[in-house]
Protein backbone atom coordinates (compact mmCIF):
# COMPACT_ATOMS: atom_id res chain seq x y z
CA UNK A 1 0.00 0.00 0.00
CA UNK A 2 1.50 3.45 -0.93
CA UNK A 3 1.83 6.47 1.49
CA UNK A 4 0.91 9.47 0.58
CA UNK A 5 0.04 12.99 3.11
CA UNK A 6 -2.70 14.99 3.58
CA UNK A 7 -3.61 18.73 4.50
CA UNK A 8 -6.55 20.58 5.23
CA UNK A 9 -5.14 23.73 6.71
CA UNK A 10 -4.43 25.78 4.13
CA UNK A 11 -3.93 29.88 3.41
CA UNK A 12 -3.12 31.40 0.14
CA UNK A 13 -3.21 34.64 -1.88
CA UNK A 14 -7.40 35.29 -0.92
CA UNK A 15 -6.33 35.42 2.92
CA UNK A 16 -2.86 36.22 4.38
CA UNK A 17 -0.98 33.36 2.71
CA UNK A 18 0.81 33.94 -0.86
CA UNK A 19 0.60 32.34 -4.02
CA UNK A 20 -2.29 31.40 -5.73
CA UNK A 21 -4.90 28.37 -5.24
CA UNK A 22 -3.58 26.28 -8.17
CA UNK A 23 -0.16 26.99 -7.17
CA UNK A 24 -0.67 25.09 -3.56
CA UNK A 25 -2.45 22.16 -5.59
CA UNK A 26 0.53 21.44 -7.62
CA UNK A 27 2.53 21.79 -4.76
CA UNK A 28 0.82 19.68 -2.50
CA UNK A 29 0.93 17.35 -5.59
CA UNK A 30 4.39 17.16 -5.84
CA UNK A 31 4.89 16.80 -1.78
CA UNK A 32 3.33 13.50 -2.37
CA UNK A 33 -0.09 14.85 -0.86
CA UNK A 34 -3.16 12.53 -2.08
CA UNK A 35 -5.92 14.46 -0.29
CA UNK A 36 -5.78 18.55 0.31
CA UNK A 37 -8.20 21.16 1.54
CA UNK A 38 -7.92 25.04 1.04
CA UNK A 39 -9.06 26.69 4.26
CA UNK A 40 -8.33 30.16 3.86
CA UNK A 41 -9.64 32.47 6.68
CA UNK A 42 -13.38 33.85 6.76
CA UNK A 43 -14.49 37.09 6.57
CA UNK A 44 -15.28 39.28 9.30
CA UNK A 45 -17.08 42.13 10.26
CA UNK A 46 -14.37 44.38 11.07
CA UNK A 47 -11.08 45.37 9.61
CA UNK A 48 -7.89 43.29 10.14
CA UNK A 49 -4.41 42.18 8.20
CA UNK A 50 -5.10 38.83 7.19
CA UNK A 51 -8.92 37.66 6.26
CA UNK A 52 -10.35 37.15 3.08
CA UNK A 53 -12.70 40.27 2.30
CA UNK A 54 -16.30 39.79 1.89
CA UNK A 55 -16.31 40.47 -1.75
CA UNK A 56 -13.82 38.04 -2.39
CA UNK A 57 -15.89 35.07 -0.88
CA UNK A 58 -17.86 34.18 -3.81
CA UNK A 59 -14.66 34.44 -6.07
CA UNK A 60 -12.64 31.91 -3.64
CA UNK A 61 -15.71 29.85 -3.68
CA UNK A 62 -15.74 29.68 -7.20
CA UNK A 63 -12.17 29.00 -8.20
CA UNK A 64 -11.14 26.58 -5.54
CA UNK A 65 -14.42 24.69 -6.42
CA UNK A 66 -13.53 24.99 -10.56
CA UNK A 67 -9.86 23.37 -9.36
CA UNK A 68 -11.35 20.61 -7.87
CA UNK A 69 -12.72 19.32 -11.24
CA UNK A 70 -9.80 20.14 -12.95
CA UNK A 71 -7.61 18.03 -11.05
CA UNK A 72 -10.43 15.45 -10.47
CA UNK A 73 -7.84 12.18 -10.77
CA UNK A 74 -4.79 13.90 -10.08
CA UNK A 75 -5.66 15.02 -6.32
CA UNK A 76 -8.74 14.89 -4.09
CA UNK A 77 -9.52 19.19 -2.98
CA UNK A 78 -11.74 19.99 -0.72
CA UNK A 79 -13.00 23.80 0.00
CA UNK A 80 -13.43 24.79 3.72
CA UNK A 81 -12.35 27.76 5.63
CA UNK A 82 -10.74 28.50 8.96
CA UNK A 83 -13.45 30.53 10.65
CA UNK A 84 -12.96 32.48 13.33
CA UNK A 85 -15.25 31.45 16.43
CA UNK A 86 -16.82 35.01 18.35
CA UNK A 87 -19.07 34.70 20.63
CA UNK A 88 -22.25 36.76 19.06
CA UNK A 89 -20.04 37.95 15.72
CA UNK A 90 -18.94 34.85 13.88
CA UNK A 91 -18.72 31.25 14.51
CA UNK A 92 -18.48 28.21 11.81
CA UNK A 93 -22.44 27.93 11.40
CA UNK A 94 -22.32 31.25 9.49
CA UNK A 95 -20.23 29.34 6.06
CA UNK A 96 -20.49 26.00 6.77
CA UNK A 97 -23.72 25.28 4.38
CA UNK A 98 -20.85 26.64 1.51
CA UNK A 99 -18.29 24.21 2.43
CA UNK A 100 -16.96 21.13 2.48
CA UNK A 101 -15.69 21.49 6.02
CA UNK A 102 -15.01 24.10 8.72
CA UNK A 103 -11.91 24.74 10.66
CA UNK A 104 -12.79 26.93 13.83
CA UNK A 105 -10.18 28.60 15.31
CA UNK A 106 -10.06 31.16 18.06
CA UNK A 107 -8.04 34.31 17.18
CA UNK A 108 -9.74 37.19 19.47
CA UNK A 109 -10.57 37.61 22.48
CA UNK A 110 -12.64 40.38 23.87
CA UNK A 111 -11.78 43.97 23.24
CA UNK A 112 -8.20 45.48 23.42
CA UNK A 113 -7.46 49.09 25.01
CA UNK A 114 -9.31 50.96 22.06
CA UNK A 115 -12.34 48.59 22.46
CA UNK A 116 -11.68 46.55 19.08
CA UNK A 117 -11.40 42.79 18.78
CA UNK A 118 -8.62 41.74 20.94
CA UNK A 119 -6.43 39.50 18.77
CA UNK A 120 -4.18 37.09 20.73
CA UNK A 121 -2.16 35.28 18.27
CA UNK A 122 -0.76 37.91 16.19
CA UNK A 123 2.20 39.60 17.87
CA UNK A 124 3.43 38.90 21.18
CA UNK A 125 3.66 43.24 22.06
CA UNK A 126 0.13 43.15 21.00
CA UNK A 127 -1.22 40.62 23.18
CA UNK A 128 0.89 42.17 26.43
CA UNK A 129 -0.60 45.24 25.82
CA UNK A 130 -4.04 44.27 26.06
CA UNK A 131 -2.75 41.83 28.83
CA UNK A 132 -1.68 44.39 30.93
CA UNK A 133 -4.20 47.29 29.93
CA UNK A 134 -7.30 45.56 29.55
CA UNK A 135 -6.83 42.68 32.06
CA UNK A 136 -3.99 43.61 34.43
CA UNK A 137 -1.60 41.46 34.04
CA UNK A 138 -4.13 38.27 34.59
CA UNK A 139 -3.06 35.96 32.59
CA UNK A 140 -4.88 33.20 34.42
CA UNK A 141 -8.35 34.87 34.06
CA UNK A 142 -7.38 35.36 30.35
CA UNK A 143 -6.39 31.32 29.28
CA UNK A 144 -9.70 30.73 31.51
CA UNK A 145 -11.76 32.72 29.21
CA UNK A 146 -9.60 31.14 26.07
CA UNK A 147 -10.48 27.82 26.97
CA UNK A 148 -14.14 28.58 27.77
CA UNK A 149 -14.85 30.38 24.50
CA UNK A 150 -13.43 26.78 22.78
CA UNK A 151 -15.82 24.68 24.79
CA UNK A 152 -18.47 27.47 23.79
CA UNK A 153 -17.61 26.52 20.20
CA UNK A 154 -17.68 22.57 19.92
CA UNK A 155 -20.73 22.94 22.39
CA UNK A 156 -22.67 25.47 20.35
CA UNK A 157 -21.56 25.79 17.04
CA UNK A 158 -19.18 22.60 16.13
CA UNK A 159 -16.45 22.23 13.55
CA UNK A 160 -15.56 19.72 11.96
CA UNK A 161 -12.13 20.43 12.96
CA UNK A 162 -10.63 22.36 16.03
CA UNK A 163 -7.30 24.53 15.11
CA UNK A 164 -4.63 25.06 16.77
CA UNK A 165 -5.98 24.27 19.86
CA UNK A 166 -2.98 25.42 22.59
CA UNK A 167 -1.42 28.45 20.14
CA UNK A 168 -1.84 31.14 22.58
CA UNK A 169 1.34 29.49 24.28
CA UNK A 170 3.59 31.53 21.44
CA UNK A 171 3.23 34.27 24.01
CA UNK A 172 4.51 31.83 26.85
CA UNK A 173 8.07 32.53 25.91
CA UNK A 174 10.41 30.15 28.20
CA UNK A 175 7.16 29.62 30.47
CA UNK A 176 7.56 33.58 31.42
CA UNK A 177 3.76 34.01 31.39
CA UNK A 178 2.38 30.99 32.99
CA UNK A 179 3.37 26.94 33.95
CA UNK A 180 1.11 24.17 32.04
CA UNK A 181 1.55 22.19 34.60
CA UNK A 182 0.04 23.67 37.19
CA UNK A 183 -2.78 22.47 38.48
CA UNK A 184 -5.27 25.12 37.10
CA UNK A 185 -3.97 24.84 33.62
CA UNK A 186 -3.85 21.11 33.43
CA UNK A 187 -7.88 21.55 34.28
CA UNK A 188 -8.82 23.64 32.32
CA UNK A 189 -7.08 21.53 29.13
CA UNK A 190 -8.85 18.19 30.71
CA UNK A 191 -12.39 19.93 30.80
CA UNK A 192 -12.29 21.43 27.50
CA UNK A 193 -10.59 18.12 25.97
CA UNK A 194 -13.96 16.61 27.64
CA UNK A 195 -16.15 18.94 26.14
CA UNK A 196 -14.26 18.02 22.46
CA UNK A 197 -15.11 14.62 23.04
CA UNK A 198 -18.00 14.82 23.31
CA UNK A 199 -18.69 16.83 20.87
CA UNK A 200 -17.05 14.47 18.54
CA UNK A 201 -14.77 16.77 16.90
CA UNK A 202 -11.99 16.49 15.03
CA UNK A 203 -8.50 18.06 16.51
CA UNK A 204 -5.54 19.05 13.99
CA UNK A 205 -2.13 18.46 15.24
CA UNK A 206 -0.87 21.60 13.47
CA UNK A 207 2.88 21.86 12.54
CA UNK A 208 3.36 25.42 12.10
CA UNK A 209 4.55 26.15 15.39
CA UNK A 210 7.48 23.83 14.36
CA UNK A 211 8.60 25.14 11.23
CA UNK A 212 7.58 28.78 12.06
CA UNK A 213 7.75 29.41 15.48
CA UNK A 214 10.40 26.69 16.57
CA UNK A 215 8.78 25.52 19.43
CA UNK A 216 6.54 22.36 19.07
CA UNK A 217 3.08 21.75 17.54
CA UNK A 218 0.17 22.73 18.27
CA UNK A 219 -1.47 21.61 20.76
CA UNK A 220 1.75 20.55 22.72
CA UNK A 221 2.57 16.58 23.30
CA UNK A 222 1.43 16.81 27.14
CA UNK A 223 -2.27 17.73 25.85
CA UNK A 224 -2.01 15.14 22.58
CA UNK A 225 -1.56 12.57 25.71
CA UNK A 226 -4.70 13.39 27.54
CA UNK A 227 -6.48 13.34 23.65
CA UNK A 228 -5.43 10.08 23.49
CA UNK A 229 -6.81 8.81 26.46
CA UNK A 230 -10.55 10.34 25.30
CA UNK A 231 -10.11 8.92 21.75
CA UNK A 232 -10.60 12.09 20.05
CA UNK A 233 -9.60 11.60 16.59
CA UNK A 234 -6.40 13.81 14.93
CA UNK A 235 -5.41 14.88 11.93
CA UNK A 236 -2.06 16.47 10.95
CA UNK A 237 -1.99 19.78 9.32
CA UNK A 238 1.02 22.31 8.52
CA UNK A 239 -1.46 25.76 8.89
CA UNK A 240 0.71 26.39 5.30
CA UNK A 241 0.91 29.84 4.51
CA UNK A 242 3.09 29.63 1.01
CA UNK A 243 3.41 26.27 -1.35
CA UNK A 244 6.31 25.35 0.10
CA UNK A 245 5.20 24.56 3.43
CA UNK A 246 2.39 22.34 2.81
CA UNK A 247 3.98 19.40 4.21
CA UNK A 248 6.57 20.47 6.65
CA UNK A 249 7.31 18.63 9.56
CA UNK A 250 5.54 16.08 9.19
CA UNK A 251 7.00 13.06 9.52
CA UNK A 252 8.43 14.14 12.40
CA UNK A 253 5.30 14.56 14.06
CA UNK A 254 3.90 11.45 12.08
CA UNK A 255 6.85 9.61 14.48
CA UNK A 256 5.98 11.62 18.06
CA UNK A 257 2.30 10.54 17.73
CA UNK A 258 3.01 6.86 16.68
CA UNK A 259 5.23 6.75 19.84
CA UNK A 260 2.13 8.04 22.27
CA UNK A 261 -0.64 5.45 20.58
CA UNK A 262 -2.01 7.13 18.03
CA UNK A 263 -2.54 4.53 14.88
CA UNK A 264 -5.01 6.70 12.60
CA UNK A 265 -5.51 10.22 11.81
CA UNK A 266 -8.66 11.26 10.27
CA UNK A 267 -9.00 12.16 6.47
CA UNK A 268 -11.90 13.69 3.98
CA UNK A 269 -11.57 11.22 1.62
CA UNK A 270 -13.87 10.42 -1.32
CA UNK A 271 -16.69 13.07 0.32
CA UNK A 272 -16.65 11.07 4.05
CA UNK A 273 -14.25 11.54 7.20
CA UNK A 274 -12.41 8.71 7.47
CA UNK A 275 -9.98 6.98 9.74
CA UNK A 276 -6.61 5.69 8.31
CA UNK A 277 -3.28 4.32 9.38
CA UNK A 278 0.26 6.17 9.28
CA UNK A 279 3.73 6.14 9.95
CA UNK A 280 6.19 8.66 9.69
CA UNK A 281 6.32 8.01 5.88
CA UNK A 282 2.78 9.14 5.96
CA UNK A 283 -1.12 7.77 5.19
CA UNK A 284 -2.14 4.28 4.33
CA UNK A 285 -4.08 5.02 1.39
CA UNK A 286 -5.78 2.59 -0.72
CA UNK A 287 -5.14 4.15 -3.90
Amino acid sequence: MNRYWANYHSHNYYCDGVESPEAQVQAAVQQGVSTFGFSSHCPLPFLNGWSMKQDRLNEYLSETGALKEKYKGTIELYVGMEVDYIPGVCGPADFADQLDYTIGSIHYLGTNWNGDPWEIDGATEGFMKGLVEVHGGGIEEVLRQYYAHFRQMVQQDPPDVVGHLDKIKIHNIQGSLYDEESDWYKAEIDQTLDAIAEAGCTVEVNTRGVYKKKLDMYPSLSILKKMRLRDIPIMINSDSHAPGEITLAFADTAEQLRQIGYETVRVLLQNEWKDVPFDKDGLSLDK
